[in-house]
């Protein structure tokens, strides 16, 4: 199939950009419902686990029935695929032909069918966005297995990038699954080899790791969490050793003149900047253009 698409695209350049366009908008549909479900399905998930806990430790203790009369009763199933997607101010059930990606806001007006309240327009920026740049990392590294697998580790940043924005979580569910198949796929070396995938998730988990065990050391504070570890860990796994520092830094300066800026113009500094978008959007470029800027950077160096 990939030889037919590729066969296709030297005659008509056009043809995968176009095609991973409208597939990427549809998975950014779908990010938008992993992005808004999963933090609460893993929430449900710890508060379930914490009340069985008290109740094995403590037995038939009052405050603990109190505790398990105050969380919210699940009475349907609610994960990635149940409920349908509903208005958040009606909870009328969203038409399918409203679902449409990127187009169905606009058909709406950007407004609920049945409320009339506003939608947000982040759902069809993600979309739009999503479809754009899966489209670029086809374009880049082609209508192939490469460009495939790129593909998926652009949707795993991109989802990742806009749950740690929200809920400052970086959930094991999207980076521990998604470390192990950087480690499968460059197996078959697709990426990079698997030596430097095997080495790249070491070092992406170690160094930030010892980063994190000065800075608490000097500051007496926790400066990251555990969650951009793992992060760093999968992307070593799918990109090379070769490529942490230079994710280490581009998301580092990112994060400085970013978080610099946001402090500049009245953020709050007690409020700790989430490092995880930072961490996607240098994935995303060394994904492309890893190679390409360390050779740039070993012939500016050393001549190299």
């Amino acid at each position: 199939m990939l030889q037919d698409v590729a066969i296709l695209q030297a005659h008509y350049p056009l043809f995968a950009p176009l095609v991973a366009f409208l597939f990427g908008a549809a998975i950014g549909s779908f990010i938008n419902v992993v992005v808004y479900r999963l933090p609460i399905m893993l929430m449900r998930d710890w508060q379930q686990q914490s009340l069985e806990i008290l109740t094995d430790a403590t037995g038939e203790d009052p405050l603990v029935a109190d505790l398990a009369k105050r969380l919210p009763a699940q009475k349907t199933p609610f994960n990635l695929v149940v409920p349908n997607s509903t208005c958040p101010h009606c909870e009328v059930r969203i038409k399918p032909w409203h679902n449409i990606p990127i187009l169905g806001y606009f058909l709406v007006k950007g407004r609920c069918a049945n409320c009339g309240q506003t939608i947000s327009a982040r759902y069809p920026l993600v979309e739009a966005t999503t479809a754009l740049l899966t489209a670029l990392v086809i374009a880049v590294l082609g209508p192939n297995l490469q460009g495939l697998a790129g593909c998926f580790l652009l949707w795993s940043l991109v989802t990742l990038a806009l749950i740690d924005y929200d809920t400052q979580l970086l959930p094991d569910d999207i980076t521990l699954p998604f470390l192990w198949l950087g480690l499968v796929i460059n197996y078959f070396g697709v990426i990079t080899s698997f030596e430097d995938a095997f080495l790249g998730a070491c070092a992406g988990y170690m160094i930030l790791w010892l980063v994190f065990q000065l800075f608490k050391l000097v500051t007496g504070k926790e400066g990251m969490g555990y969650g951009d570890f793992k992060m760093l860990a999968m992307l070593g796994a799918w990109l090379g050793v070769q490529t942490v520092p230079l994710i280490i830094v581009l998301s580092s300066f990112a994060g400085a003149v970013i978080g610099g800026a946001m402090i500049l113009f009245g953020r709050d500094k007690a409020k700790p900047i989430k490092f995880g978008p930072f961490l996607a959007v240098a994935g995303f470029i060394a994904l492309l253009w890893g190679v390409e800027l360390i050779d740039m950077y070993l012939i500016f160096s050393f001549g190299a």
